[in-house]
């Protein structure tokens, strides 16, 4: 029994190494070609690494999320130009976008667990970074309290409600499919629950595909009207 459960923390523990080096990678393409779709704040660009981390902690477990959250923080320090900040920055947004809908979804483990967690984590993220931007940002952009204050509400809020909308959206749309391929590589436990997965899956889904063209289309709406 102690064996059983130590090999299946081990597969753990090798599936959160693989979403944190995702992670990594996603965050360094998202480096290497920026979308940013607020011009006169080239700095705001899209990172979707956020999705990868919500990811293991659907599938792991909030832990595991603050595990991969902080691991993928520390490595961005090899690509980033904002130091120290930036790297507090990265592990604090990530992990409370990650762990808030991971302990919902924990306490509530169905479809609408899991749109109240992801949800919970759009507002509550965007909640922070609108706090973070306001503190922080002219204490290593340069750039005047007044203006960053004056950009918060007609800026950095539609941004990140945008950003973290469009990372919910598309958890929902690979949740499914990516805990399968874990499962057929042995990670997490075979189920025999068809049914009850058909039913949960068409409206995450269709949730998930209507989100993603709700908040690509205000993306497109606020770059040009900012």
């Amino acid at each position: 029994m102690q064996k059983t459960k130590r090999n299946e923390e081990l597969k753990k523990l090798v599936a959160a190494a693989v979403f944190a080096a995702l992670a990594f990678a996603i965050s360094w393409l998202c480096n290497i070609v920026p979308i940013a779709y607020i011009p006169t704040l080239s700095f705001l660009h899209y990172d979707g690494k956020d999705v990868v981390i919500a990811l293991c902690g659907l599938i792991l477990g909030p832990i595991y999320a603050l595990g991969v959250s902080l691991a993928a923080a520390l490595l961005e320090l090899s690509i980033s130009s904002t130091g120290f900040i930036g790297m507090v920055m990265n592990f604090l947004s990530s992990a409370i976008f990650a762990c808030s809908c991971a302990l919902i979804y924990k306490a509530v483990k169905n479809i609408k667990g899991a749109l109240l967690g992801l949800g919970s984590a759009v507002v509550l993220t965007t909640a922070f970074m609108l706090v973070w931007n306001y503190l922080i940002t002219p204490l290593y952009m340069g750039i005047p309290r007044e203006a960053i204050a004056a950009m918060l509400i007609p800026a950095f809020l539609p941004f990140n409600l945008i950003k973290y909308g469009i990372n919910a959206a598309v958890c929902l749309l690979v949740y499914k499919p990516v805990v399968n391929t874990l499962r057929q590589a042995g990670v997490l436990p075979k189920v025999n629950r068809e049914k009850f997965a058909l039913k949960s899956t068409v409206p995450a889904v269709c949730v998930g595909v209507c989100a993603l063209i709700i908040c690509v289309v205000a993306a497109f709406y606020f770059s040009g009207n900012i």
